[in-house]
């Protein structure tokens, strides 16, 4: 699917605010409320709007610990990751896993209670996962900026 303006509108508007009433939408991004809907279910069905979800503040959540966690395999042998892979995706404190280049082959944004709750995130888990080489944790200090949505 190919992106006018239009949609390009629409999906500022949605990341901003999820919830807005169809009408309401289509007013914002000057509309009439059946194309807007129509546009907004095409954008659904094409995977372009995966989800509609809330942005919670950790620490107001009683999550108050963050650390980006750096992986390095073993080998890159395929079955490992995708155990790797498998293993990451079913653990909700971690709330991004990247596969990148340079020393380490995964970055993973995690989120935890506190300290404890990480540690044993990583005694528990991480540590017990076969095929990771190292592990290496940045604490995340203070939110500077937090993107939750794509510049469309």
């Amino acid at each position: 699917m190919r992106l006018d303006k239009h949609d390009r509108a629409l999906l500022r508007e949605l990341q901003m605010e999820c919830q807005i009433t169809n009408q309401c939408l289509a007013e914002r991004v000057g509309l009439s409320a059946s194309v807007c809907w129509r546009r907004v279910n095409a954008l659904e069905k094409s995977g372009i709007i995966r989800r509609y979800s809330a942005i919670v503040d950790g620490p107001s959540a009683g999550l108050g610990f963050q650390a980006i966690v750096y992986v390095s395999m073993v080998r890159h042998e395929t079955a490992r990751l995708q155990d790797f892979i498998a293993a990451v995706t079913q653990r909700e404190e971690v709330l991004e896993c990247l596969a990148t280049t340079g020393d380490a082959d995964y970055h993973l944004r995690v989120i935890c209670e506190d300290q404890a709750a990480y540690n044993l995130l990583l005694e528990d888990f991480l540590f017990q996962l076969p095929g990771i080489a190292q592990v290496k944790t940045s604490l995340i200090l203070k939110e500077i900026k937090s993107q939750a949505y794509i510049p469309v």
